[in-house]
């Protein structure tokens, strides 16, 4: 299992449209992805669940930790901090 912790930067959060482009990234990968609200100390949530990224309330600020279990663990945790440290686009 491999994690990283980092900041969502994007002026809305994660609300739908960047929520669902990390949903599907996160599905391209075998392993299991959740996110954790650190700020919160919450339950991390199953990163491939639009529903349960948009009920984690992830917004503008945000500090959270992407894990990633499974064959292609690093590949993902790359792939998914990369993509909330970029701003997805906006």
């Amino acid at each position: 299992m491999v994690s990283k912790q980092t900041s969502i930067i994007n002026a809305t959060g994660l609300h739908a449209r960047p929520a669902s482009v990390f949903v599907t990234e996160a599905k391209k990968y075998q392993c299991n992805v959740t996110i954790k609200n650190v700020d919160k100390d919450s339950a991390p949530v199953n990163a491939k669940s639009i529903m349960m990224i948009l009920a984690a309330g992830l917004g503008t600020g945000t500090k959270v930790e992407v894990a990633c279990d499974g064959t292609d663990e690093q590949d993902a945790l790359d792939a998914l901090v990369a993509l909330i440290e970029s701003g997805f686009g906006e």
